[in-house]
């Protein structure tokens, strides 16, 4: 299985669809983090899903 990488650039566009803040890439899970909505995102195939149902709850 290939490891699709995402693009760090797309990173700039994007912020948390609950709070509207910047997020971090976390590229050992492909994830997106938003600290300020406790949430991960994932990455699958390269394609950031925003979904917050979609979204890992991170611990505190």
């Amino acid at each position: 299985m290939t490891e699709v990488l995402f693009d760090r650039h797309m990173l700039e566009a994007l912020v948390c669809p609950l709070t509207q803040r910047p997020l971090e890439y976390d590229p050992e899970r492909q994830e997106l983090i938003s600290k300020s909505a406790h949430l991960a995102f994932p990455i699958k195939a390269g394609i950031p899903v925003m979904l917050v149902d979609e979204a890992r709850k991170l611990d505190d």
